[in-house]
């Protein structure tokens, strides 16, 4: 085994997230609820989403909208409640996507990119 791959297996799980996250107002509710949707703070990435301030319980299948910036268009998506958390923030739950398109998930990827290159411009990357 490489002296990378140990050092990766070594590394704490959170660190071994398909992809970064970043942050987002995320409009979010129960799904197959003709309840108002309500408006957090959060975060996205290519697996799904999480919200601060009050959570659903672990399988709740929620419905979500968000504006990427740059974009006039809104993104609605399905998921699945896989964590409830407690932290300085309050509750979060942390959702992965359910029946995402494709359309939606390049949209995701091309906007986190964006984020990433620019906070490595911002660090003196490349």
């Amino acid at each position: 085994m490489s002296e990378q791959s140990k050092e990766q297996n070594q590394r704490p799980v959170d660190d071994r997230r398909e992809s970064p996250r970043v942050s987002m107002r995320i409009h979010v509710r129960r799904a197959g609820t003709s309840d108002a949707f309500e408006s957090r703070e959060g975060n996205i990435s290519l697996g799904g989403f999480a919200w601060f301030g009050w959570a659903m319980p672990v399988g709740t299948k929620v419905e979500a909208r968000f504006s990427l910036p740059g974009s006039d268009e809104e993104l609605q998506v399905r998921g699945e409640v896989l964590h409830v958390g407690h932290g300085s923030r309050g509750s979060s739950a942390h959702v992965r996507f359910l029946e995402l398109s494709e359309e939606a998930e390049l949209r995701i990827a091309r906007y986190i990119d964006e984020i990433e290159l620019a906070e490595s411009k911002a660090r003196g990357g490349a």
